[in-house]
């Protein structure tokens, strides 16, 4: 099973959008029990908060599942665990870097990396207040990153 965390600042709007966005994907195409999918925070800030009114609100209208949940801070271990971190914006890669001492395995990656716009952020709803964007700019990375694994599922 290949193991995915999304991870963005607070675990609050953009990795938990990408984690349920990318679960209904693999989910509506009979994946689940290939691909696991998480998602955390690189900041403290949030820990055990559900995630935002807007993303909630942008996949409640999008009709995609998620559920109520805790945001949670990566650790070093979760090195280990995953196959891919992602994170959302460069500030992020600086910050997983840190917290897990390097990338020796080449897991850590930006989620617009597996699109045609790569070394790309995916902004920050937070602050922008635009979830709609986001959501494109999510969907666009997940879609990648599909195509991606796909190709290793396969083989």
């Amino acid at each position: 099973m290949t193991k995915i965390l999304f991870v963005c600042l607070g675990n609050i709007c953009r990795s938990p959008m990408a984690e349920f966005v990318f679960r209904n994907i693999i989910n509506k195409r009979g994946l689940s029990g290939f691909i696991d999918v998480s998602s955390a925070a690189t900041s403290p800030e949030e820990i055990g908060n559900d995630i935002h009114r807007g993303t909630r609100e942008k996949l409640k209208s999008l009709g995609i599942p998620f559920s109520r949940r805790a945001a949670r801070q990566m650790t070093k271990g979760d090195y280990s665990r995953y196959d891919y971190i992602i994170g959302m914006e460069s500030s992020n890669i600086r910050d997983i870097l840190r917290i897990t001492g390097g990338d020796p395995d080449g897991k850590i990656h930006l989620l617009l990396d597996f699109t045609d716009r790569a070394n790309k952020n995916i902004a920050d709803p937070w602050y922008t207040g635009d979830f709609d964007k986001t959501y494109d700019d999510i969907l666009e990375g997940c879609e990648g990153l599909l195509q991606k694994l796909l190709k290793h599922i396969d083989n």
